[in-house]
């Protein structure tokens, strides 16, 4: 028993040492400006990579290409990244002023740009997290490309397999297939990627876009052809990134612009001085949870509020959607779409404008002062510091400093949890920094006593903020719940989220030193559970209610409800 906890702690160790061997790599390629990941600059990246084997890559280490693990990294990319020998990592440098149009991948807010056949540029405006998140998964994807050739390539000559002869022609003929040319494709992939017929039947489609229904075709066929081209051609990939980037990073640029516009209009709309709450939430939830179940009841009648917040979650239904934003907009809200880059989006909500009897809280105790309550989308990563580090800052209106009266900051969003499943609440008492000391205790105003009898399982504890989810796998987290940590979840934000708040409240005294904090989180997958991973897909409408439930007591304790 013994000697099995101890390999699992070698692994576990193993585990953090490729964590930080990344890390410095990547700061280290960063600072030179360029490198060739399947070349000797990009090798340290890989070993780590493939030392490290992330739950979310699957079957990285493996000789068969890893199908979930491609479908999660290509939808956090830019369409048409497989085809792109040269990858540009840039700063905001003007390119939306340009013909170029934006290619914005489908699950991660950045703008790319397609500058010709060979070359991509990806413009990073959220911090250091963003270029780890990239060069991570490029990573990955290179990787699984030399999965590829060594399957087709028969000798360095560039002799290839008919498997891959017969892939090519479908490619070149660029045609819609019937019925029986896909499935004939499909057998020949399936060889070179060492699956099954019926495994990459299931995924085929989940790459599928609707002007580009073969895309896995597609995306398969280039990163063998750029990988064979390396090997056979030595016409090797290259990340740059550009000097503007270099110059820029870690200069809160976009924070400051984005924190500025925000303190604008809380002086022209004469909020500035109101008692603020700060909530980092999605853009529907707390808009929802204040108006939607008055504007909708007629709709819903006899229905439980759960399930007007569920038929609001679903795409096809624009109209409620509207109907509630139009409410909210005629009683206090006013709507920010980003224009700093931050790709953050905020709405600020004066309760003084609020009648509450056509609210969802008519027994909202507000003494005083009506609050103001500023809601922010989801930072990425290191980018929660860099954007509440200045939205607490004072504002300057020309020679005076105006203090912000913060009277609360609430985190809500989603995590991975080490015990439980999908759509769990995990409540913190504490933020540890993975690989480092760094460790922030803190006083939540929120318990897990508050969320029983809603039939959601709570867990409470230390989280873990992590240096990206991609990163982990099943030996550290391991270490990290059953070690003395006892860490229940982990997350990307929280521990910036709250070394932004201390220095504001306790060194820098630019808020209330008694500013109160509250955190929670629901479960978007459990690492440690095989099919279970981020790259298993999504919640669906399974974090609905947990996330309503998060919302309304953040909203109760704003509001003096006991």
């Amino acid at each position: 028993m013994k000697e099995i906890k101890n390999i699992s702690r070698s692994r576990a160790q193993e585990s953090s040492a490729a964590i930080e061997r990344l890390y410095i790599t990547m700061r280290h390629l960063f600072n030179r400006g360029f490198y060739k990941p399947m070349g000797v600059s990009g090798e340290t990246l890989r070993e780590a990579l493939l030392s490290l084997r992330p739950e979310i890559y699957g079957s990285i280490a493996e000789e068969k290409v890893e199908l979930n693990g491609l479908l999660y990294v290509i939808e956090r990319l830019p369409i048409g990244i497989e085809e792109c020998r040269y990858i540009n990592l840039t700063s905001d440098e003007g390119y939306s002023k340009s013909h170029f149009q934006a290619i914005v991948p489908p699950k991660r807010r950045r703008n790319c740009y397609r500058i010709d056949d060979e070359q991509m540029n990806i413009e990073i405006t959220r911090g250091r997290s963003d270029i780890y998140d990239i060069l991570t998964h490029l990573t990955f994807i290179f990787i699984e490309s030399h999965k590829i050739k060594d399957r087709v390539l028969i000798d360095e000559d560039g002799r290839l397999t008919r498997d891959w002869e017969k892939l090519e022609q479908v490619i070149l003929q660029n045609k819609k297939l019937t019925l029986v040319e896909r499935e004939k494709a499909i057998s020949h992939v399936s060889n070179i990627l060492g699956r099954t017929f019926a495994e990459v039947l299931d995924i085929y489609d989940s790459f599928a876009t609707q002007q580009a229904p073969e895309r896995f075709l597609h995306i398969i066929y280039w990163l063998g052809k750029l990988a064979i081209e390396e090997v056979v051609d030595n016409n090797k990939r290259t990340i740059t990134f550009s000097p503007i980037l270099r110059e820029r990073l870690g200069h809160h640029i976009h924070g400051e612009i984005w924190a500025n516009n925000i303190k604008k209009v809380l002086l022209k709309n004469k909020l500035i001085h109101r008692p603020i709450h700060v909530i980092s939430a999605n853009m529907h939830s707390v808009m929802n949870s204040l108006f939607a179940t008055h504007v909708l009841k007629g709709k819903f009648k006899d229905q439980s509020d759960f399930v007007i917040y569920e038929e609001l979650s679903k795409s096809s239904n624009n109209d409620l959607r509207s109907k509630a934003e139009e409410f909210a907009i005629k009683h206090g809200m006013i709507s920010l779409p980003d224009t700093s880059g931050t790709n953050i989006d905020v709405q600020i909500f004066d309760t003084a404008k609020i009648d509450w009897n056509k609210s969802a809280f008519p027994n909202a105790k507000v003494e005083g002062e009506h609050p103001v309550i500023i809601v922010m989308d989801y930072a990425f990563g290191e980018q929660a510091y860099e954007t509440i580090d200045e939205l607490l800052k004072p504002y300057k209106d020309g020679q005076e400093k105006v203090l912000l009266n913060v009277e609360s900051v609430s985190i809500m969003g989603k995590a991975g949890i080490l015990e439980g499943g999908k759509g769990d609440i995990m409540i913190p008492s504490a933020h540890i920094n993975e690989g480092t000391g760094d460790n922030y205790p803190f006083d939540n105003e929120l318990s897990a006593e508050m969320f029983e009898g809603n039939e959601i399982p709570v867990f409470a504890g230390p989280m873990i903020t992590v240096l990206g989810t991609s990163l982990q796998n099943k030996d550290l987290l391991k270490f990290f719940h059953e070690s003395t940590w006892g860490v229940i979840g982990l997350e990307m934000e929280g521990a910036y989220y709250q070394k932004a708040i201390q220095s504001a409240s306790k060194i820098r005294k630019s808020i209330p030193s008694n500013v109160k904090v509250r955190y929670a989180y629901y479960a978007s997958d459990n690492p440690l559970e095989t099919g279970s991973t981020l790259a298993s897909g999504g919640l669906g409408t399974t974090g609905v209610k947990p996330t309503y439930l998060i919302t309304i007591k953040i909203l109760e304790q704003i509001f003096n409800i006991k």
